[in-house]
């Protein structure tokens, strides 16, 4: 492909991210639809059906600027969530009991439910299975903007309240946002579990490692490193005696991208898993001074970031699907795609709400938020980077398979939950509406 295409591309998609979502609020209609629509029919076009975008060829290449969308993403979902989490405050960690159930509960089922349908119905080898199932399980903080919270909120408080009642109002969105946010880090360790099944042999000669390493160790170090560094960037910039640092003061939005860049770099020199680093560290930063205008302020540069990258990330998706991405999915990987969208997520995230209250005396979950919760699992850009780490980084036959399996997933989410999530929302919202009367009539 010559040069010239490359910045017609590029210059076509830094016009769409300016145009596009005004355009597209208006219209109501789904921005990554779109996208992916755009990238189908520009791959037919002369100069760019030559494109090269083979993600095997190009490994590394593909993981990266997945890599960095995904982490941009996740410190825009940190400053975004409104509720707080304090270690000290049970009552904290009790009213983040949405998101606890779908992470300890609908992803381990997603991820075996997958593996076991891939391995013992369709034969396919056990580490490549695996790594279905445990690069399709995190549901996407990039694509699913319409289900999720808005920017951070600093006036739901009254005048006088303090800074930490500050709060979401939208279980469902806070659900699935805080779901999406800590979700990519912890599905890592499964996917190191398919790399070492591939790489090492059996389960014996690893598994205990695993669980101390992997599974435990790279998640505290995650944590720490994003906790410590939130508190030092925060402490920074809203506290510091010399005015010209104080960003909160000046109003410096870059601070945000030099967060979210030390916050991987440091966890992941350390040995930990630099996206929960990321979004704890966002998480740390939001709860500093929780009203502050700052956190707009940081939040608006993230998003434009993000809505770059995630544009540019969905024209060459469509790109590479007319370009023969698609070339090695048969009818098992359509089966696997399919049951994960319709059944499984469904009914995961479902049995994840059973028997699940509100901690702060209201109803638990009626049947529509359940409903609503469960079903927009969405599965994007999150995917697409753990597949790419995991072939550049062990050995999988099924190499081609799997990214034929994952990029058909990934384009049916967008579209399936992209046309539902308006008419979802909005049934969801009645429903709240309905309640709110109901209790004010009682």
């Amino acid at each position: 492909m010559k040069p010239a295409w490359i910045y017609l591309a590029l210059g076509l998609a830094l016009f769409l991210a300016v145009t596009l979502p005004p355009l597209l609020d208006r219209w109501r209609v789904n921005a990554p639809m779109v996208l992916v629509s755009l990238g189908l029919l520009l791959g037919l076009l002369p100069g760019f059906r030559d494109l090269d975008l083979d993600p095997v060829a190009h490994g590394d290449a593909v993981t990266h600027i997945a890599e960095f969308t995904v982490l941009v993403s996740l410190m825009g979902v940190g400053l975004a969530i409104d509720r707080p989490l304090s270690f000290r405050d049970r009552g904290s960690w009790r009213s983040w009991s949405p998101a606890w159930r779908l992470l300890g509960i609908a992803m381990p089922l997603c991820i075996g439910a997958v593996a076991a349908l891939a391995w013992g119905a369709f034969g396919v080898a056990a580490p490549a299975a695996l790594l279905l199932g445990a690069a399709l399980a995190p549901t996407d903080p990039v694509l699913a903007s319409d289900v999720q919270v808005g920017g951070p909120n600093e006036n739901t408080a009254e005048p006088d309240a303090e800074a930490n009642e500050v709060d979401e109002e939208d279980e469902v969105r806070f659900a699935l946002t805080s779901e999406a946010g800590l979700n990519d880090g912890l599905a890592f360790p499964f996917v190191h579990a398919a790399i070492m099944l591939a790489g090492v042999g059996a389960v014996s000669e690893w598994g205990a490692g695993w669980v101390a390493w992997e599974l435990l160790g790279k998640t505290v170090i995650g944590v720490a490193v994003g906790v410590a560094l939130g508190w030092g960037v925060a402490r920074l910039a809203f506290t510091s005696r010399a005015e010209e640092i104080r960003f909160a003061a000046t109003g410096e939005p870059l601070v945000a991208i030099a967060a979210l860049l030390a916050g991987y770099g440091v966890a992941e020199v350390c040995g930990g898993y630099g996206f929960l680093a990321v979004f704890t560290c966002a998480m740390a930063i939001r709860s500093f001074e929780r009203k502050s205008s700052y956190h707009h302020d940081m939040h608006e540069v993230i998003e434009r970031l993000e809505r770059l990258l995630t544009l540019i990330v969905l024209l060459l998706l469509g790109m590479a699907l007319t370009n023969g991405l698609l070339a090695h999915l048969d009818w098992q990987g359509v089966v696997l795609a399919l049951a994960l969208l319709l059944v499984i997520r469904p009914l995961a995230g479902l049995a994840s709400f059973v028997g699940h209250r509100r901690s702060r005396g209201l109803a638990g979950f009626d049947a529509r938020e359940r409903l609503v919760a469960a079903f927009f699992g969405v599965r994007g850009v999150g995917s697409i980077f753990y597949i790419g780490y995991a072939v550049t980084h062990a050995d999988f036959p099924e190499a081609r398979w799997l990214w034929s399996v994952i990029a058909f997933t990934v384009v049916v989410s967008v579209y399936l939950h992209g046309f539902t999530a308006p008419w979802a929302m909005a049934w969801q919202e009645r429903g709240e509406q309905s309640k709110a009367r109901a209790a004010a009539r009682s």
